[in-house]
């Protein structure tokens, strides 16, 4: 089985999908220098995480719906991801965001499955709380290492694209570890760095 996992925001999705969100909801300034710190790994992802979320209480669903529903995508994510396909990878994303996002990204891109974090809402209100599978730095790892047992995938065998801090780890389970307009700390642990906007630039790296 060969495994092809991508992180979502800043490497499918052309944006932070919690900017776009506080952009929406009118805390844009403060989320955003939250996630600056986040994903440069000077500030631990879970603390972040929550921060972030806090900020949009009161939101209302069907407003997150709408954001998450005209997303832009950086070029060459769906033809990359079809690519992948037809040389039979199974294809993954791993987001520290959020299902309603990634969830409208696996429509327009068709990956085969996702792992993120859910907002919880109540009467369809956004309650600041925030739950899931990719909560913590260590996440996309640990979630890897599982799937590549269930699915009998290996070092060899895998992928793995992303742009910050806690993609790093996921790069221990990869022999292909892809920097995708990256910040300065996965760039360091990469062995494959793509500076363009491109994601069609991976595609030389396959099998």
């Amino acid at each position: 089985m060969k495994l092809a996992v991508f992180d979502f925001d800043s490497t499918l999705m052309d944006g932070e999908t919690i900017n776009l969100l506080a952009d929406a909801n009118g805390s844009a300034e403060k989320v955003s220098q939250i996630t600056k710190e986040a994903m440069a790994g000077k500030l631990e992802f879970y603390h972040s995480l929550q921060k972030r979320v806090e900020t949009l209480k009161g939101m209302p669903l069907e407003k997150v719906y709408e954001v998450c529903n005209h997303f832009n995508y950086n070029p060459g994510a769906q033809e990359l991801i079809t690519g992948l396909k037809k040389r039979n990878y199974k294809v993954i994303v791993f987001s520290g965001g959020f299902d309603e996002g990634v969830s409208a990204g696996q429509k327009v891109l068709g990956y085969d499955m996702y792992f993120s974090n859910t907002l919880h809402h109540k009467n369809g209100i956004l309650t600041g709380e925030v739950g899931g599978e990719m909560m913590f730095a260590y996440s996309k790892g640990r979630m890897l290492e599982k799937l590549q047992s269930l699915l009998n995938a290996t070092y060899e065998t895998t992928i793995v694209i992303g742009d910050g801090a806690n993609d790093i780890s996921m790069f221990k389970y990869a022999s292909k570890k892809v920097a995708f307009c990256a910040k300065p700390i996965l760039r360091e642990a990469a062995n494959i760095v793509i500076d363009e906007k491109n994601l069609m630039l991976v595609e030389k790296y396959l099998d």
